[in-house]
């Protein structure tokens, strides 16, 4: 499903945008309007972050949300009702990111059990290596939930066409060797390393993440590849914006429709 969508996109000119958010955060009781403002607003897929304690390949404010969800009670259950109730008013490709503890003290095979369950698309585990004899594998094999793989500037074009054979939904490739929300600085590097990418990766869609924050970004980005995902940049808005007590609940996620539409519009 995945996949096809994003192919969809493509066939229409357009490049696929993914946006990420925090489950829990900036609280609970926010997360699924958040995610249906984001749909409405005309994402083609949303990546809903697993808070954890330690998320090594995150920036300052993704690594804050995380905190601040988990101060606030969130768990694994929760963020799979937010998925669940998501699926019950849309069809958008819904996908997790987090890290391999957590799953492990879920049980590995419960949390695919019950992501599918839930009606996520996807799952991406940047700290699990891509392998066919890994436990998380076999389970997201087993209940048909894609597994997305990374890819970096440091990433052999071997190594790419192995990933492209493990992954499914699409390749995530990190712009640059650094963590989420990280400057893109020189452009030229990493169009370089995309241009190649795209000639190592034939069997998934690329989109790139880390650093994209605007628009402007989307479209420098992505000349080679299939689209893009934004995530510190919003969530470090509705952090502002649920800070700022002079606003209402419709007016914070009128901000957030009009930041990703225009993204969107741009792709």
């Amino acid at each position: 499903m995945l996949a096809d969508r994003i192919s969809e996109v493509n066939e229409r000119g357009e490049k696929a945008l993914g946006i990420f958010i925090t489950s829990g955060f900036p609280n609970l009781e926010a997360t699924v309007p958040l995610l249906q403002t984001i749909d409405e607003a005309g994402a083609d897929f949303i990546e809903l972050g697993m808070p954890f304690s330690d998320p090594l390949a995150e920036g300052i404010p993704i690594q804050k949300s995380s905190q601040i969800a988990l101060e606030s009670g969130v768990t694994m259950q929760d963020t799979l009702r937010f998925a669940a109730e998501f699926r019950k008013t849309s069809e958008t490709p819904l996908v997790l990111m987090g890290y391999g503890n957590p799953i492990l003290q879920y049980g590995i095979s419960n949390f695919y059990s019950d992501a599918r369950s839930c009606g996520v698309n996807g799952v991406i585990l940047p700290d699990v290596l891509p392998d066919m004899a890994s436990p998380f594998y076999r389970a997201a094999q087993a209940n048909k939930i894609d597994v997305i793989c990374l890819i970096s500037p440091t990433t052999s074009a071997e190594r790419m066409k192995k990933i492209d054979r493990l992954s499914s939904g699409f390749v995530y490739a990190v712009s640059v060797t650094g963590v989420t929300g990280t400057d893109l600085g020189d452009s030229e590097p990493i169009l370089d390393y995309l241009k190649q990418a795209k000639q190592s990766i034939s069997r998934n869609p690329i989109l790139v993440g880390f650093g994209i924050r605007s628009g402007a970004d989307v479209r420098r980005m992505t000349p080679d590849i299939d689209g893009a995902i934004v995530g510190s940049a919003l969530v470090t808005m509705i952090g502002d914006l649920w800070a700022d007590s002079s606003l209402q609940s419709s007016e914070r996620l009128d901000r957030v429709k009009s930041f990703v539409r225009e993204l969107k519009s741009d792709s």
